[in-house]
């Protein structure tokens, strides 16, 4: 490669390997060494100044080198001198003879002079030394001593050593134009800028060799590189060496520039001053630097030529594969239309049959002239490579003959295959057509009254209507024999057609047969003398399938003819049609089409989910730990995937491994999916994890959601929206489904599964309201006790509670009748919570509400007062005996009565709970004692016993039915107490605080109004998913207007004044009040006691 650039060619030529410039001259100038010294190396020590060239010759034309005054020259380290008076050597050229030293010692002593001479005659043997002139000392002593001594130490220079007393008698060994100022010359002498000038040389001539180097190895690539199989490898290697090739264009460009510029310093003595002559070393670097300026120019020019070849080359094979990619498309999609032609049928069993497959293939035909189009334009594409010379063209002509031949046969195929269709087309029609005239005649003759043709008019006019059909009968019928027919259409005619046609030919016959029998029968008619004829009664009308209603069959007096007649009607018929498949009703259809719609959209956005889930997983969670993604990664995020994406790798798994599969099994009955979300409930509560780690989630995205980690990973994924958008997408994903088994169970009612999608959309807003609920759990700050163990949460929300305390001091009763304190309460099995509401400051999940633990009573030693004096919407929750009251107001009755309930319901649970366990104590113990009376409950004061069913309030609930020892108060199990606070003078203060206003009754609800039976409270948050449904939050209350079906109520929001559909699963009824007492006060405490006091019985009433 380098010879085609022209580098090692020409004048300058050297070895392969070698420089191609001469720069900075032989190796063996110097003894010992045999690597070149350059200026750059040894710049501190050229800058001291013991040696110099000044440029100046010799009479004799040898090289002058000049060793000034120095007085620290003894003290100059040998590597030091080596590397001086070497480089100083390569630097002229030396035709014959050796150097001239002329050295300047006047100021110094014979000593220093006679140590000079030794070392440099030491460094200059074989007689690289042509003469040394010393300059001697002035002085008058050290004089005398270097005359005397010099002739005595004469021989052990072993140099021609010549003493000068004077720079006058330098001026005869030397010409004083090759001198410097300083020893009485003309010329002038900057070291600085000479220094200067040799650096700049040596790296020009430095970057030349690089350069030349670098063109070599560039060469070397492009001719060693074997041409890509394919169309995108071939590209980007063209792409890559004409970047390459810029490159080396850029480097030669700055070695020109740079040489020009050197040339330019060089030349500016001559600028300055036009008389100035060049020294012998300026002229020597003129020619080297004129020299390698000529082959930089004449490498270029080369490496252009070079590159033209190659890059035709290139682009001739970026050509052949782009030809080969476009054949090899073109050749599958010729091989699909003939796969595709291949099942087109060339038969058909019925005419419409053969139109629809005509149909299909005159459509197919349009995208196979496309193609046929294509694979001829290639062809012609090959043509013209082979025209311009391509080097593939024994490669390009086969395939672009292979192009025109598979062409041409597919076109041929199309053409057959059309015409094999429309010649069975045509004999479908032409036995139709026969079949329609057999089927008209049959009931042609059918229609003729009989009591028409008794008489001679009648039978002349019939007879003339037989003879008018006979005469189209060459028009309609088939005129060969089957034989002929089936020869005729050989390429289409199947056993199926050939039998068909045999059948046509004997109907046709049959009927051609019955027609002369019918047409000898009208000529004897009105031939004869007519005659009285008693018609008979005729039979019941038959409706022919292909003519009107009008045409009716009568009884005729020829047995024979009739009977015939009878069997043509019934066995005629068009050609075979298939099954009949029995129609739907237009409004199954639609509703049909409708569940299919929401049926598929399930699927679209489940699959759509699954592959957003993976995006994720893959583009986000796995890139945090991918080690190439590792500097990206703030400190802050190391270790935090699991709380960044909570349990996605999980939901992911259950989606694609299992529900989406399972999911797509009801793809043909979706009316029967709801099954399927039933069976796999308890997986899909792997959201509720989720969404409780959704805070911690949102919090740690907020706080590094600006790095550069998910910036890089949005570009890579090419999102439009951040990864926050991507982790909603599980939130969105479980309230979706709530809405699309909504709106599939308004499309399925009355069909098999609409109990299950019922209870599928039930389930699932149970688990909205569950996810909903866990979330206010977790943000109870201050319960020292595990919440999982008090059960489920039933029922949370907030109220204005007061608070009464028997022992207590008489103004702290007082005042807390009338400072209420905002709490918010959590109803579980076990515990009634009592937690102070606190807002957040924040965006997001950092607004949502904290809950500060306050109280928690024990739900076994828990009574209550369904209304309190003075307002509806207040009751009571109580214990020890109400020693401890909290008086609870509610936002609204309603609410109020809710809570009431499943309170109630709690405590009639442990209720039961509790008589079973002591019956199944006293079945353990068949020989009770004395003391204990036949019923499990003893009241505490013995006139207010009653028979059990006159029982209006049962007993406290507590979890342990064993009766504690006498005067002690019942102590309840896993209860240290049965009020638990976590700090009372917190409490007292908050009591008595002003900053809480009073809580006042409304007025309306004082007269003691009745709640309507047709009030509903809304258990789960719900959007609308129509223009027609109502959005509802947990704690609405909604008032029934109407049912509907499929589930939808028709209701009113009491609190927005708006109506709407909602699902009837999502309401909860609230009750009308009951248990009123003579005093309007209704206790929700159960006891045995007869009376409505606030006395109550506990559980050490129970006997075993």
């Amino acid at each position: 490669m380098m010879d085609c650039l022209g580098l090692c060619s020409g004048p300058g030529a050297q070895r392969r390997g070698a420089s191609p410039i001469g720069v900075p001259g032989p190796d063996d100038i110097m003894q010992g060494l045999s690597e070149p010294v350059s200026a750059l190396h040894i710049t501190a020590q050229l800058q001291k100044r013991f040696a110099y060239l000044p440029g100046g010759r010799s009479t004799n034309g040898n090289p002058l080198i000049v060793f000034p005054e120095f007085p620290e020259f003894s003290e100059l380290e040998e590597e030091e001198l080596q590397n001086v008076l070497k480089y100083l050597t390569s630097v002229p050229r030396v035709s014959g003879g050796g150097f001239v030293l002329l050295l300047d010692r006047r100021l110094d002593r014979w000593a220093a002079v006679k140590s000079a001479l030794h070392r440099i005659a030491g460094l200059f043997p074989g007689g690289r030394v042509e003469l040394v002139l010393v300059l001697r000392p002035s002085a008058l002593l050290q004089r005398t001593l270097s005359d005397f001594l010099f002739k005595v130490n004469r021989d052990d220079f072993k140099m021609k050593v010549v003493m000068l007393s004077s720079v006058t008698e330098l001026h005869a060994y030397i010409d004083p134009a090759q001198l410097t100022t300083e020893l009485g010359g003309a010329r002038e002498y900057d070291h600085q800028t000479w220094i200067s000038h040799r650096t700049a040389l040596e790296a020009f001539a430095l970057m030349v060799r690089t350069t030349a180097q670098t063109l070599q190895a560039f060469g070397t690539e492009l001719a060693e590189t074997e041409l890509p199989n394919d169309e995108t490898t071939t590209g980007g290697l063209l792409e890559d060496h004409r970047t390459e090739k810029d490159r080396m264009k850029s480097l030669l460009q700055v070695a020109l520039h740079q040489g020009g510029g050197l040339l330019l310093l060089i030349n500016e003595p001559l600028q300055r001053d036009a008389d100035y002559t060049l020294s012998p070393d300026e002229k020597d670097d003129l020619d080297t630097v004129q020299r390698l300026l000529g082959q930089l120019d004449e490498t270029e020019r080369a490496l252009e030529e070079f590159w033209e070849r190659h890059r035709s080359k290139l682009e001739q094979c970026l050509q052949l594969r782009r030809f080969e990619t476009r054949f090899r498309e073109v050749r599958a999609q010729l091989d699909a239309l003939c796969d595709r032609l291949s099942e087109f049928s060339e038969v058909s069993i019925s005419p419409a049959h053969a139109d629809h497959v005509l149909r299909e293939l005159i459509g197919h035909e349009e995208k196979a002239y496309e193609v046929l189009d294509r694979a001829r334009s290639l062809a012609a594409d090959g043509d013209a490579l082979i025209a311009a010379g391509h080097y593939g063209d024994d490669c390009i002509r086969p395939k672009g003959a292979e192009l025109r031949a598979a062409a041409e046969g597919v076109a041929t195929t199309l053409r057959r295959k059309r015409g094999l269709l429309l010649r069975a087309r045509e004999l479908h029609a032409l036995l139709e057509t026969a079949l329609r005239w057999c089927e008209a005649g049959v009931f042609l003759l059918a229609g003729q009254p009989v009591d028409r043709v008794q008489t001679q008019e009648g039978a002349q006019a019939a007879l003339g209507e037989l003879e008018r059909y006979l005469d189209t009968a060459p028009q309609h019928l088939l005129g060969d024999p089957p034989a002929a027919v089936c020869a005729r259409y050989e390429a289409v005619v199947t056993a199926q057609l050939r039998e068909e046609v045999q059948l046509v030919y004997q109907k046709q016959a049959s009927v051609q047969e019955m027609f002369e029998r019918r047409r000898v029968s009208l000529k004897k008619l009105a031939a004869r003398q007519p005659r009285p004829v008693q018609p008979v009664a005729p039979r019941p009308e038959v409706k022919s399938p292909l003519t009107s209603p009008d045409l009716r069959r009568k009884e005729t007096r020829h047995s024979e003819e009739n009977t015939l007649l009878t069997g043509l009607l019934k066995t005629s018929s068009p050609l075979p049609s298939g099954t009949r498949h029995t129609s739907l009703s237009e409004e199954e259809e639609n509703l049909a089409v409708r569940r299919s719609h929401v049926m598929n959209e399930l699927l679209e956005t489940e699959r759509a989910y699954v592959e957003e889930l993976l995006c994720v997983l893959e583009g986000y969670a796995a890139e945090m730990e991918n080690p190439a993604m590792a500097h990206l990664l703030p400190r802050g995020l190391l270790h935090k995937k699991d709380v960044l994406f909570g349990n996605m790798p999980q939901i992911y798994s259950f989606h694609k491994g299992t529900f989406l599969k399972e999911l797509e099994a009801y793809t043909d009955c979706p009316e029967m999916v709801g099954r399927c979300f039933l069976e796999r409930m308890g997986e899909l509560r792997i959201y509720e994890a989720y969404c409780q780690n959704k805070p911690r989630s949102e919090s740690l995205w907020r706080q590094w959601s600006d790095c550069a980690f998910f910036q890089a990973c949005q570009r890579r994924l090419e999102h439009k929206l951040g990864l926050d958008s991507y982790l909603l997408k599980p939130v969105q994903r479980i309230t979706k489904y709530q809405l699309l088994l909504k709106e599939l169970l308004k499309v399925s009612r009355g069909s098999a599964g609409a109990e299950d999608l019922q209870e599928a959309l039930s389930s699932i807003l149970g688990i909205l309201k569950d996810v909903n609920d866990s979330m206010h759990l977790i943000a109870i700050t201050g319960y020292e006790g595990n919440l999982s163990e008090l059960g489920r949460l039933l029922m949370q929300g907030s109220f204005s509670v007061w608070t009464e305390h028997k022992k207590g001091h008489a103004k702290v009763k007082d005042l807390a009748r009338f400072k209420p304190m905002q709490r918010h309460l959590f109803l579980h099995p076990r515990a009634l919570l009592f937690c102070k509401r606190r807002e957040e400051a924040g965006e997001g999940y950092d607004k949502a509400p904290s809950y500060s633990f306050k109280h928690a009573l024990d739900m076994s030693v828990v009574g209550i007062t369904e209304n309190a004096k003075g307002d509806h919407k207040k009751f009571e929750i109580w214990c020890n005996s109400r020693e401890e009251v909290f008086i609870v107001q509610a936002p609204s009755p309603e609410i109020k009565t809710c809570w009431v309930n499943e309170i109630r319901k709690v405590l009639t649970e442990q209720l039961q709970a509790c008589r079973d366990a002591s019956q199944q104590k006293s079945f353990d113990s068949p020989s009770p004692t004395s003391n204990n009376s036949s019923s499990p409950f003893r009241s505490c004061n013995p006139k207010s016993q009653k028979k059990p069913e006159e029982k209006k309030v049962e007993p406290i609930l507590t979890s342990d039915p064993t009766p504690p020892s006498s005067g002690s108060s019942p102590k309840p199990r896993g209860w240290a107490k049965a009020s638990l606070s976590v700090d009372a003078s917190e409490e007292q203060e908050e009591e008595f605080s002003s900053g809480e206003e009073p809580v006042t009754s409304d007025p309306e609800d004082e007269d003691g109004k009745k709640q309507s039976p047709a009030t509903h409270t809304v258990t789960t948050d719900c959007e609308r998913a129509g223009p027609q449904e109502l959005s509802v939050k947990a704690g609405d209350l909604v008032q029934l207007i109407r049912e509907g079906e499929a589930g939808q109520w028709f209701v009113k929001d009491l609190r927005s004044a708006t109506e709407g559909w909602v699902s009837s699963a999502i309401l909860q009824a609230l009750p009308s009040q009951s248990l009123t007492s003579s005093d309007g006060s209704v206790s929700g405490n159960l006891s045995t006691s007869t009376s409505y006091s606030e006395s109550y019985t506990s559980y050490s009433d129970i006997r075993p």
